[in-house]
């Protein structure tokens, strides 16, 4: 067996981290659930930003958004950045990433062109001739679209004509398809669904290595359980709405927060003091008021779409064993955010850093490596996964990379690599602008040029209903968290090179 393994990572997209079956009994992911039996479950990992592409861009840089520049949904990787694809490959590696990207937004510009936009999205002459290279990725196969959004194109179009659906547009939506919005039950044949494609083609590309024998770095990247709420069948009715423990608002929670959790809560609320760039709107800064029966359908199709999803992942696990390549392969599952469907009164991402929203299921396994059965709180971070991979492919890891070394951990030979997480949110330049420091027991969240903030003790106040920012007991305390977040501000920068003389 080679001393450095293979690398699988899987990831979901928008998964709350209570959504494990082998944590929560209310739901069914019995291929995730081995998974774990099989490796470690790490119950306190974080992600760099709550959104997409900064998230995606930490996990392929080692690096904060503040730091890789990617730092908003609708901006962009800049193509310059080093990344770990590109470090494994030059040891030797193969690297590919089958699913969803999202380095780069939907509009392309002069300045910032960008492969995901419109309408290069739709070309397929262009994408049956393009797989790479791409962020690192010397082979992609890619889509844009979350369920039957019209971004759908690519790779993934082409997978359906391949596969005689030459009227794959009847199950997206206008201008790209010809359906109206759905909800619930989605159209599509299971056959035809974007699990299905991104299982089978991370499958071709283990077949592809099992060929080649050469060490592969592959991401299979998912798009469920990101809403729209619709699921095909028989997914879409697995969960009864009537049976599900709908989580809702505490009342007067938000009477101690800053006053966009507040206005939230509003049927018409006014977010115009907040806007600031061009883009019009700002993610989650809307109103969430939703009915107890609606967030109950969408909890229940939400469910059905991670059950979904863990039906590809077995198809992917076991092609893997049969291969014969899993006792070589590091395994790692997790998702780039969470969501909300009623915590705290609120049902989209955006500037509000709850553990529904901040903490991510994470699941790492390797044969005769990591220990199987295991749960550990050791906190982990998204931008750990590219310095750890290198660790585990004999690869130096480059001072640029500002993610720990979670090697040790995950063999269980170290109790923890950090003490903290640190979670950033720059949706506007400077009037939301947030950063989160969290550790074993307290987060604390403040925002720039604003005199309010957040302050949980996770240990007494789990469910996060109590802020003591401006408790009069709690000062010292805020105090004290707020040097750490400096602390660990100032212990997160970069060291591109290492000092080679004197002077």
């Amino acid at each position: 067996m080679s001393s450095t393994p293979n690398i699988l990572l899987i990831t979901s997209d928008q998964q709350h981290w209570n959504t494990l079956g082998c944590r929560n009994p209310a739901i069914q992911t019995p291929n995730l659930d081995r998974l774990a039996a099989r490796g470690t479950l790490f119950s306190r990992a974080y992600c760099p930003n709550p959104t997409c592409t900064p998230s995606r861009a930490s996990i392929i840089t080692g690096q904060y958004p503040s730091q890789h520049g990617a730092y908003n949904l609708g901006t962009k990787l800049d193509e310059r950045v080093p990344t770990l694809g590109e470090a494994l490959q030059q040891g030797g590696y193969d690297a590919t990433l089958i699913g969803k990207a999202h380095f780069q937004p939907l509009e392309s510009t002069e300045e910032y062109p960008s492969l995901e936009a419109y309408p290069i999205l739709h070309d397929l002459d262009f994408w049956r001739d393009f797989h790479g290279p791409f962020y690192g990725f010397n082979h992609v196969e890619l889509t844009r679209n979350h369920t039957d959004e019209a971004h759908v194109g690519q790779h993934y179009a082409l997978w359906m004509e391949e596969k005689g659906a030459t009227n794959w547009r009847d199950y997206f939506r206008p201008p790209t398809g010809n359906t109206p919005e759905q909800y619930g039950r989605w159209n599509i044949p299971a056959e035809l669904h974007y699990n299905t494609w991104i299982a089978e083609r991370s499958i071709a590309r283990l077949e592809h290595y099992k060929e080649e024998g050469k060490p592969f770095f592959l991401w299979s990247s998912f798009f469920d359980p990101h809403p729209p709420y619709i699921v095909p069948e028989p997914w879409d009715s697995l969960y009864d709405p009537a049976k599900m423990d709908v989580p809702s608002i505490t009342a007067h929670e938000h009477d101690r927060n800053p006053p966009h959790f507040q206005l939230t809560q509003e049927e018409h609320p006014d977010f115009s003091d907040w806007f600031e760039d061009h883009i019009p709107g700002l993610h989650g800064f809307n109103s969430h008021l939703r009915s107890q029966e609606d967030r109950a359908r969408d909890m229940a199709i939400y469910y059905g779409m991670v059950t979904c999803m863990d039906a590809a992942i077995g198809k992917i696990l076991d092609r893997l064993e049969e291969l014969g390549l899993a006792e070589n392969t590091l395994i790692v599952f997790t998702t780039d955010h969470g969501h909300f469907f009623g915590q705290h009164g609120l049902i989209a991402k955006g500037a509000f850093h709850y553990e529904d929203l901040i903490r991510l299921p994470y699941l790492v396994s390797w044969p005769g490596h990591v220990p199987e059965g295991k749960e550990t709180d050791a906190m982990q971070s998204l931008v750990d996964l590219a310095p750890t991979f290198l660790k585990f492919a004999g690869q130096r890891i480059p001072g640029r990379m500002s993610g720990v070394d979670q090697s040790a951990v995950w063999l269980g030979q170290q109790e923890a690599a950090r003490d903290h997480a640190v979670v950033e949110h720059r949706h506007q330049p400077t009037t939301l602008h947030v950063k989160t420091y969290v550790d074993e027991r307290y987060k604390l969240t403040v925002y720039y040029h604003r005199d309010y903030g957040e302050l949980f003790d996770l240990e007494t106040d789990p469910g996060e209903v109590n802020n003591l920012w401006d408790d009069p007991d709690s000062q010292d305390l805020k105090y004290r968290l707020t040097r750490k977040l400096l602390d660990a501000e100032m212990g997160k920068e970069p060291l591109p090179m290492l000092r080679v003389a004197g002077a």
